[in-house]
């Protein structure tokens, strides 16, 4: 049972991941972004989720930097993830692209790097640079993002490593069946981007009846239905009492019937790129 904003789920190398974290895509650089990464620690969030692609890396990191000191906690109570953008991927590329996240956020490692995207042809270089730097210490865990269930077992055939994170595209329109089977198959955590659906959702009949049956907001459901179908979570918002909202979903279960109707309002449709389909 998850009962509290920093409760970890432990990957297969050992590394421990909070279970909710704060996502700040499309937030641009500037003090909306610096306050809410400030805001989401002062309330107790220990996770943070950014990309290369996102270009605000820096505001991240100046967001990171005076959240700890507000909140006295050292760089070790935070897990950082960022991703390594498609026009990076290959070995050296990906190397040289770590470094240049590191220093755009100011910091002496990451907790988890990700493949943004699976780009035919070049994943299997980026890979291995990724196991490089993962053997070298100078990042905690390793994983993927977007990956189908081909690509995972194309990337395992010839990795060391096998991932320990799949973040992917995650809400009842979307759940993605196949892949979060493969993934607890093989001990790799799944992790829900978009989990709100960018909003799609928040007035749909059955949700808006189950918020109002667990007195919940349409957002608190949806959460709570990641979390206890064991996907981490990292819904976006720059918003101070949106990021409390969004935490405050650890004081109440659905039921099983509830999960299953939730569950069945998949109808495999994304509102982001089709990982088979996008034009890299």
């Amino acid at each position: 049972m998850i009962t509290h904003l920093q409760n970890t789920t432990t990957l297969h190398n050992g590394v421990k991941m909070p279970w909710l974290g704060l996502g700040v895509f499309q937030v641009e650089e500037g003090p909306e972004l610096v306050n809410a990464v400030k805001s989401a620690i002062a309330y107790g969030y220990r996770s943070i989720d950014t990309a290369a692609i996102y270009g605000n890396e820096s505001g991240v990191g100046q967001g990171i930097r005076e959240g700890l000191r507000q909140a006295d906690i050292p760089r070790e109570a935070l897990f950082v993830t960022s991703k390594v953008w498609n026009d990076d991927l290959g070995y050296e590329e990906t190397l040289a692209a770590y470094e240049t996240s590191l220093r755009k956020l100011g910091l002496d490692y990451l907790d988890l790097y990700l493949i943004h995207w699976p780009v035919a042809g070049k994943y299997k270089e980026a890979w291995r640079a990724l196991e490089t730097l993962y053997k070298a210490g100078k990042v905690k865990a390793i994983g993927v993002s977007n990956f189908q269930v081909h690509h995972l077992k194309d990337l395992m055939a010839d990795a060391e490593i096998v991932p320990m994170v799949n973040q992917v595209e995650y809400h009842p329109r979307l759940t993605q069946q196949e892949v979060q089977t493969f993934c607890r198959e093989h001990g790799i955590q799944m992790e829900a981007w978009s989990p709100l659906m960018q909003g799609q959702l928040l007035d749909h009949p059955l949700l808006v009846e189950l918020a109002r049956h667990y007195g919940k907001s349409v957002a608190q459901i949806l959460l709570r239905w990641d979390l206890q179908n064991g996907v981490i979570t990292i819904p976006k918002s720059t918003k101070p009492h949106r990021i409390a909202e969004n935490a405050s979903v650890f004081d109440f279960e659905l039921t099983a019937e509830d999960m299953a109707r939730i569950g069945a309002l998949n109808e495999n449709l994304r509102i982001g790129p089709d990982p088979d389909h996008f034009d890299f």
